[in-house]
């Protein structure tokens, strides 16, 4: 409910995210701890062995798995595998924690907040996590839980019908009083309180695993030979309709409040009608940089566009050769079926024209395209660094264009960086471009950090304070020093500079060394020029 509503990142499903697994792992070594003590194995030695061997454990899933994962993701592209890697991971830490004496669930569900930040949730690999486990491991978890239940129980006596009475008025109170102290303490809203208090009160797999260890710990015998175990029937009984009541409750209460807080979301949010009629078009000309390029279409696209995607191969109408037009099929289609991986609708065109940049130019008109995301064309010399295409396309079209240079998947990006020049705040697109700046921090959780002049600092500080996502901003105004802050650029970082046309309101002379310096010092790291809508064109609709 919360994803899908989109306020997944908000401060009271962090709260109750950050609440959830410190009281289940709380809740689950306090039962390892229980059992040793009924079973006799709470030697001296005890309390050390599993001390050490949680805090390995821990710290073996936190630290080396998000290495691990990087350096996998960075050079592995294959789909399936990064889906076979991520549960191989998800598996590897419910054995660690098993190991370590606590209940695999734990271990399963650190695997996931370390693995979190490598997989975007607008990403392939996210949508077929979410299908896989929404289709086929949750459904198989509640199925395997409701035939848990011995339902005659209920019919031989009253007991286990008490046991989930008490259990489910104290837990629910329990919670709302937490939700209700937590509301107060960092002055949150009501509806804040009610999705806290909607997340927190549902108990399934922990719970389930803690009465089911103690239903499967035997402690002693009746004078009949029945086995009398640490936590009877009737209390797994009570506890599967405890299950059942608090995840009825915790629905409705997150849903009502997740609704309230999202459409306040969308309020503050309508001076900015960025999703309104965004259109995204993606020129392809080369195979093996499609999926990067629509990647970054993805993650900077607002999360209401799902039809506004466009990707285009222009042809020379001046030359004559058959094999281009298939060649063409399969590049859109490699682009297409990369965008369904992520639940986008790609429309797929092919356009012959007296040239590349007038096909792409007017392709824009046509459907009213608001964004253009192209690749670097392959040429290394600096001299012609953007090359002749793109530079005519900037000429001839006043759309915010994004040019991009992948070296490493998206996905690994440690950093982004962004460099703004002085006045920026003056073009005709800088709000467009800047929202596009705040859907990648949102979409990725990468950190961002922007680099700007003063002036220009105070427009983004209001929209900085709006993020969920680490954006930090830093004082920069003078481009004769940008080398000396290309080179202290670290391996994961990706550069973003915000450039200009000649004769324009932001245009810097630095502007014309950019070329060299980016060959000079960004060989290793990904970067992407964005040329805004600027004045000058007076059929702009943006002016």
């Amino acid at each position: 409910i919360v994803s899908k509503l989109g306020i997944a990142r908000d401060k009271a499903v962090t709260i109750a995210v950050g609440g959830t697994v410190i009281t289940d792992t709380l809740a689950l070594l306090l039962l390892t701890v229980i059992v040793g003590m009924v079973t006799g194995n709470t030697d001296d030695m005890f309390w050390y062995r599993l001390g050490i061997s949680v805090v390995l454990c821990i710290a073996f899933i936190m630290q080396l798995f998000p290495l691990i994962g990087h350096w996998f993701f960075k050079h592995c592209s294959d789909n399936i595998s990064q889906y076979i890697f991520v549960l191989v991971m998800v598996f590897l830490g419910a054995y660690l924690a098993h190991l370590a004496g606590l209940e695999p669930i734990i271990g399963a569900f650190l695997a996931g907040l370390a693995l979190n930040r490598l997989i975007p949730r607008t990403s392939p690999l996210m949508n077929r996590i979410e299908f896989v486990g929404n289709a086929i491991f949750i459904p198989f978890f509640l199925i395997g839980v409701g035939m848990l239940i011995d339902y005659r129980a209920f019919f031989r006596d009253w007991e286990s019908i008490k046991v989930a009475a008490v259990m489910i008025v104290l837990i629910t109170a329990a919670k709302y009083i937490a939700a209700l102290l937590t509301q107060k303490t960092f002055k949150l809203s009501s509806d804040q309180r009610t999705v806290i208090f909607g997340l927190s009160s549902a108990h399934v797999a922990a719970t389930l695993a803690a009465v089911m260890v103690g239903y499967n710990v035997i402690v002693g015998q009746t004078p009949d030979g029945e086995p009398i175990r640490l936590l009877g029937e009737s209390v797994l009984n009570g506890t599967i309709l405890m299950i059942l009541a608090t995840c009825t409750i915790s629905t409705f209460a997150t849903q009502r409040g997740a609704h309230n807080i999202a459409i306040k979301g969308v309020r503050e949010n309508d001076e900015s009608t960025e999703h309104q009629d965004e259109h995204i078009l993606i020129p392809v000309s080369n195979e093996e940089s499609v999926r990067e390029l629509v990647t970054l279409g993805n993650v900077l696209k607002s999360k209401k566009n799902h039809n506004g995607f466009y990707a285009l191969h222009a042809i020379d109408n001046k030359v004559e050769d058959s094999g281009l037009e298939k060649r063409a099929r399969k590049i859109l289609e490699t682009a297409a079926t990369a965008a369904a991986a992520s639940d986008i609708y790609l429309h797929e065109l092919l356009r012959y024209d007296v040239n590349i940049s007038n096909a792409i130019a007017s392709v824009a008109k046509e459907q009213s395209i608001t964004d253009i995301v192209m690749g670097l064309h392959r040429d290394k010399s600096p001299a012609i660094f953007l090359g002749k295409i793109t530079g005519d396309l900037l000429g001839e079209s006043n759309v915010t264009t994004y040019i991009y240079k992948p070296v490493q998947p998206l996905a690994t990006i440690k950093r982004h960086i962004v460099i703004i020049p002085s006045q920026a705040e003056k073009e005709a697109g800088f709000l467009m471009w800047l929202h596009k700046i705040g859907n990648l921090a949102r979409n990725t959780g990468t950190k961002i950090v922007v680099y700007a002049p003063e002036t220009t600092l105070k427009y983004i500080e209001p929209l900085r304070r709006k993020q969920t996502a680490t954006v930090e901003t830093v004082l920069f105004k003078d481009w004769e020093k940008l080398p000396a802050l290309l080179r202290e650029l670290r391996t994961d970082d990706c550069l973003w500079l915000v450039m200009s046309r000649r004769e324009r309101i932001s245009y810097q002379p630095t502007m014309n060394k950019i070329p060299a310096y980016l060959d000079q010092y960004l060989g290793r790291n990904s970067f992407v020029l964005i040329y805004p809508v600027q004045a000058g064109d007076p059929e702009s609709r943006y002016l």
